[in-house]
This record gives structure tokens, C-alpha cells and sequence, in this order.
């Protein structure tokens, strides 16, 4: 697991499993059995019989993490299952986890609300709201080391050499991705397509997408075979007209259409 591939909310979604997990632990309910001469009593989401918080809350909470952080290393992140993406999946159990933790909070049969179940209350709030808003604010969205990672040469196939050479612009360990946007050549060259010609006098470069881009196939098909995400270098290989043929981190090749904005290495 590459964690250059998450971002700062799926951090927040990590750290907010891990807690609902332990807080399944601590006692959910206390019945107090003073009335009958006796003390008072906890259990835990797995010893409880009064609401089913276990399913409900914590596994719930639990498994929607899981969906949610492993969807970002899907070889094609669009996939649907059931009708619904891996990651929206995990958004819908995280919420989920949140509502049923508000309505165990009624107790009842003389049980009262433990620190397990506040506890894991507030875990499956954050849960939800990063779930949710990961998607829509920047700052949870960027790269959790805080920037695009460096690809690993040997993933990627570089044409005609076992390794980058510096002709082809491969950016060092730590060295950000220049401010520096594509420019289109300066020979006409067709549309990209199964019969579109390649520029002859084009070099391999690397280069990172502002925003999340789909890769087509090579052979025209409208389907998308990845997705591009920003804050990981891909090597462009290719070149046709306005749009390049880019290199996946697991060999995959195919075109992208919408160069602009792109940074390169």
C-alpha cells in the first residue's frame, strides 16, 4: 500500500475506523442494579442485546472505512458494484454508522449510554463528515505527504532503457513538479485515434494531472481504461496532435484527452 495515494481525508477516515473499533471494546451500556440490592454493570457492543450496535455502528463505521481507502487502489477506480462505486459504498455504511449511533443513544430496559458507545458516537460523525466532504474541500482532498509522489521507474516501462534517463525529464526524489503547463507542438499532428500517426520527434516525459482525468484505450473504445489522479507522476510515451499516450504505475497504456493544465516533470 503506497501512501502517497491517499489523501488527508482518508487519513481522517483511517483514524476515525481505528477509534470506533477500540470503542467497541469499552462498555456501550452500564444497568445499573441498584434496585435489586446489586451495583452496576457494563457491556460492550459485542456482548449487547439491547440494539444491535454492533452491526449497526461499529462493524458498520468499520467496514465503510475500509471500502472507502481501498477504493483508491482499484486498477479502475469506476468499477460498480451493485450499481454503486467501492468508495460510495463505504460513504453510504459510514453514514449509516453515524445514524444508528444516534439513535442507540435511547438505551432503554434500564441501560444507560457507556463511554464506548459516546465514544465511538463521535468516531462515526467524523467518519461520516470526512466520508462526505473528502470529495468536495481541497484541503482534504491533497495528497497526504503534501504533494505528487515520485513514480518508481521500473513500474512504468520507459521505451527503449531499463531506467530514466535525464534527457526524458525525470524528476528526482523531492523535487516538486515545475509550475510549467503542456504546450502543444509545434508540427500539426491529427486527432488522436486508432489510425492517428504519432509525432516523430516527440521525447518521454513525466507529468501530473490538476484534477482527475480518465485514460481511453488505444483503440478508440469510449470506454475508460484508469483514471489519472492528481498527485502521481505518469509517463507520457506518446504523442498525437493535442493529446498524449500516458503510462500507468502498472503498465497500462492509453490517451489521454484533455492535456490542458498538466504539469511535467
Amino acid at each position: 500500500m503506497n501512501n502517497r495515494s491517499l489523501s488527508r481525508g482518508d487519513a481522517v477516515v483511517i483514524g476515525a475506523a481505528v477509534l470506533l473499533f477500540i470503542a467497541s471494546f469499552l462498555d456501550v451500556y452500564t444497568v445499573d442494579y441498584s434496585e435489586f440490592g446489586g451495583g452496576s454493570d457494563g457491556v460492550t457492543a459485542w456482548e449487547s442485546d439491547l440494539f444491535p450496535v454492533l452491526p449497526s455502528v461499529f462493524l458498520a463505521g468499520v467496514l465503510g472505512a475500509g471500502a472507502i481507502v481501498g477504493s483508491r487502489f482499484l486498477p479502475r477506480p469506476d468499477r460498480e458494484f451493485g450499481g454503486l462505486k467501492l468508495n460510495q459504498w463505504g460513504t453510504a455504511l459510514a453514514v449509516t454508522s453515524a445514524w444508528a449511533a444516534l439513535w442507540s443513544l435511547g438505551g432503554g430496559m434500564g441501560a444507560d449510554v457507556g463511554v464506548g458507545l459516546i465514544i465511538g458516537l463521535l468516531a462515526a460523525l467524523v467518519l461520516a463528515a470526512a466520508a462526505i466532504m473528502t470529495p468536495l474541500v481541497p484541503g482534504l482532498k491533497a495528497p497526504l505527504t503534501g504533494g505528487p509522489s515520485t513514480p518508481q521507474p521500473a513500474g512504468y516501462g520507459y521505451p527503449g532503457a531499463g531506467a530514466p534517463q535525464p534527457g526524458y525529464g525525470y524528476p528526482g526524489p523531492g523535487t516538486p513538479a515545475p509550475q510549467q503547463s503542456f504546450a502543444a507542438p509545434t508540427q500539426a499532428a491529427p486527432a488522436s485515434g486508432p489510425g492517428a500517426s504519432a509525432d516523430p520527434n516527440f521525447q518521454p516525459f513525466w507529468f501530473a494531472v490538476p484534477a482527475t482525468r480518465p485514460l481511453y484505450g488505444e483503440d478508440g473504445s469510449p470506454t475508460p481504461i484508469a483514471e489519472l489522479a492528481p498527485g502521481t507522476w505518469y509517463l507520457a510515451v506518446e504523442q498525437r496532435g493535442q493529446q498524449l499516450v500516458a503510462q500507468t504505475q502498472d503498465g497500462r497504456r492509453g490517451v489521454l484527452q484533455d492535456t490542458s493544465g498538466i504539469q511535467r516533470g
